[in-house]
């Protein structure tokens, strides 16, 4: 559990990297998706919250953040 909540961590630190290709981010947003937990949820929450992404990034985070809600984890 604990190396999950580490991976989390460093996903969402990529995600909101500015410094970084907007495609990096994308990918890390999926990734954290695909992670499913309610941790993932509030990330994607957090990073749908963040007016520094572009759209796309906020949008994805938001998609995903919806497809872990409706599977109930």
């Amino acid at each position: 559990m604990a190396e999950q909540a580490n991976e989390l961590k460093k996903l969402a630190t990529i995600a909101a990297d500015l410094g970084l290709s907007a495609a990096l981010r994308i990918k890390s947003i999926e990734l954290i998706g695909s992670i499913g937990t309610h941790d993932a949820l509030l990330i994607l929450l957090d990073l749908a919250a963040n007016r520094e992404l572009i759209k796309e990034e906020r949008d994805v985070a938001l998609q995903h953040a919806r497809e872990i809600i409706k599977s109930g984890r």
